[in-house]
């Protein structure tokens, strides 16, 4: 059940969250997980994708962060079918 399976990771997540070790390791772990879960929703590899991104954010015009977002990311990422 697609239901179901979309559900588990919350459930086995609710117990490594007792282990964040504070408030502030909660939200910064929460942070990462909807970073995940939103390059999961864009049909992205998260590990691909924020390998990428943490590789090319320190030299990044402030201005164009917003093309790191991954449903943009994706966008810049597929072949062009000009080259073909």
């Amino acid at each position: 059940n697609p239901a179901e399976r979309a559900m588990r990771p919350i459930g086995i997540g609710r117990k490594n969250w007792l282990f964040a070790g504070s408030d502030s390791g909660g939200e910064t772990l929460a942070r990462a997980m909807t970073l995940i879960e939103t390059a999961k929703m864009n049909g992205l590899d998260p590990q691909a994708w924020l390998a990428d991104i943490l590789d090319r954010i320190h030299d990044h015009k402030i201005n164009r962060l917003d093309e790191l977002l991954p449903w943009l990311w994706q966008a810049k990422r597929q072949p062009s079918s000009e080259a073909a």
